[in-house]
């Protein structure tokens, strides 16, 4: 159980949209923290991230200069595909969409980790604090960024930024800045499913905060397994929209 002693807001021009979302609760709130843990598997994969409520991402005039450099440059080969070629890490918000499992611990006290299968990723998401300064985030940027979070009821709200420039939004190349900043919403839509909301906020490149959903199965039946580029994976044949070899 978490117990909220100060409520503060990330205020830096960097952070943009998170600060308007508080850090943490009101001194004093005490409530059971909701159990997310066990292990997820998404039932369908999509290489192009598509926008909650339809349509085509709501790009500037620069961003879309970029996408379609990124397009090209993904089609001709001078643009490499590094999170698949090199086995980095794939950045948000493509890694939500993996067709590999993950795993949601809740422990040590005061985190969140998150472990993918998909290049044996991890996230560590600091809970009930602040995020690091944007001088410091400059500093050292992160592929999946810096990110903390708390609870807001049965919601688990993870703020991220400070991500590095060596990543896209999904599978297509679509663009970001150093400047992304995005928010999850995620929780237990059911006892067995599990839901995360991500909104994306970069102004540079798209003309207004866009979101997008992804769902996820409980499968506490799977164990994560070894994940090496450029050997043999595991079976995918049970996520829809997977490309079969």
């Amino acid at each position: 159980m978490q117990e909220f002693r100060a409520c503060t807001r990330a205020g830096s021009a960097l952070v943009g949209l998170l600060a308007l979302v508080p850090i943490c609760g009101p001194a004093g709130a005490q409530s059971a923290v909701p159990d997310i843990s066990g292990t997820y598997w998404a039932t369908e994969y999509n290489a192009k991230i598509a926008p909650l409520g339809g349509g085509e991402l709501p790009f500037t005039a620069d961003g879309k200069a970029a996408y379609e450099v990124n397009i090209a440059g993904l089609k001709d080969g001078s643009i490499k595909d590094v999170a698949r070629k090199f086995c980095v890490a794939d950045g948000l918000p493509r890694l939500l969409a993996s067709p590999y499992p993950f795993e949601i611990l809740q422990a040590p006290p005061g985190q969140i980790t998150m472990v993918h299968e998909l290049n044996h990723q991890i996230r560590a998401i600091a809970m009930d604090r602040p995020l690091p300064s944007a001088k410091s985030m400059a500093a050292l940027p992160l592929y999946n960024g810096h990110s903390v979070g708390h609870f807001e009821g049965e919601v688990l709200v993870i703020q991220s930024a400070g991500f590095n420039g060596g990543t896209f939004l999904d599978a297509t190349g679509a663009p970001h800045t150093d400047e992304l900043t995005t928010i999850e919403r995620m929780r237990k839509s059911s006892p067995t499913e599990l839901e995360d909301v991500i909104t994306i906020h970069d102004p540079d490149y798209y003309s207004k905060d866009w979101q997008a959903r992804f769902a996820y199965t409980l499968r506490n039946d799977v164990r994560l397994e070894d994940y090496v580029c450029g050997e043999k994976h595991r079976d995918l044949s049970s996520v829809k929209g997977v490309r079969r070899p």
